[in-house]
């Protein structure tokens, strides 16, 4: 169980890390840099554990477009988003708004699989969503300098995007694994080498290069470097090894503790300051994901059964 919190306490200082990284460099540039070196490592793990594996196979219908989407959305949307719209928000408040994953995953299953929902998951759903109103609503950072939509800025916009764009990445990336028998690091390796390059490519239409947009390179390096060693070696291994214990509807739920830790790295190493919005945010979102995830277990359970039953009766 320890390991689990490690997980998710490695998994949020992603964000006070890159809001200390983004004084230092602009955002895209921070994307495409560290998404460049991170596919390549990946890549070379592939290369050095099973010499030729770094040839992608292109089996099936549709097999390229869902590697470059995966490099589209997975990376460059989900990242560049979210690095933008952390400029201006706080580490917390970006954490928290970006935990609506699990929500818009359980949308996109119903809307694209079809997939069944009952009357306590869309409750639970509702009470998470109606959790994400004191937040949202609440004033934090510099979003306002940024602009806005209706009630939400700019910034908030932005990172919404970034959660929407990363559920839709790993539906991309199951189908891959699923459908096509690709490797999960090597998909991932070769969409990180392609939405990093996109980004770069960005960074250099609208960011500052003299001769790089950054003012601080030592610093940069440092924080950059920090970022890929925890979140493509060591979460994206310690995750996979954890499904192999833990159900991956545990690890869904045990990831709400990432803002929680992300606001404690926020108040000890950035000086931010904890509102009263995020606590109000905090327990109604929890109480919503109980909802969902305890009817999930209850309807996981009911299939074993039965399978169970079945199985006895085939016997």
């Amino acid at each position: 169980m320890y390991l689990v919190v490690i997980l998710y306490a490695l998994f949020a200082s992603i964000f006070t890390l890159a809001k200390a990284c983004l004084e230092h460099c602009q955002p895209f540039f921070l994307v495409g840099s560290r998404m460049l070196v991170g596919g390549a490592l990946l890549l070379l793990y592939c290369a050095l554990s099973k010499p030729g594996s770094v040839t992608l196979r292109g089996q099936g219908r549709g097999y390229w477009t869902k590697i470059v989407l995966l490099g589209v959305f997975a990376i460059y949307c989900t990242n560049a988003f979210e690095f933008w719209g952390l400029q201006y928000l706080t580490s917390f408040k970006t954490c928290f708004i970006y935990s609506l994953s699990p929500f818009f995953s359980a949308l996109l299953s119903y809307l694209m699989f079809a997939e069944r929902l009952g009357f306590k998951k869309w409750l639970g759903l509702a009470v998470g969503f109606i959790g994400f109103i004191p937040i949202l609503s609440s004033q934090g950072g510099t979003a306002e300098t940024a602009g806005q939509m209706f009630v939400l800025s700019w910034p908030e916009i932005a990172v919404i995007s970034a959660a929407a764009a990363t559920v839709y990445g790993w539906i991309l990336l199951r189908d891959l694994v699923k459908f096509h028998n690709e490797s999960p690091i090597l998909a991932n390796g070769w969409s990180m080498l392609i939405g990093g390059a996109i980004s770069l490519l960005h960074s250099f239409a609208v960011e500052d290069w003299n001769p790089v947009p950054v003012s601080d390179f030592w610093i940069y390096a440092e924080l950059a470097l920090a970022m890929i060693l925890i979140s493509n070696v060591i979460c994206y291994n310690l995750y996979g090894h954890l499904l192999r214990t833990y159900t991956a509807t545990f690890l869904s739920f045990a990831g709400f503790m990432t803002p929680l830790f992300t606001a404690v790295y926020g108040i000890i190493f950035l000086g931010e300051q904890l509102s009263t919005a995020f606590i109000a945010s905090t327990c109604i979102v929890f109480v919503g994901l109980l909802i969902f995830y305890f009817e999930e277990l209850r309807e996981g359970v009911a299939v074993e059964e039965a399978v169970s039953k079945r199985e006895e009766a085939v016997a």
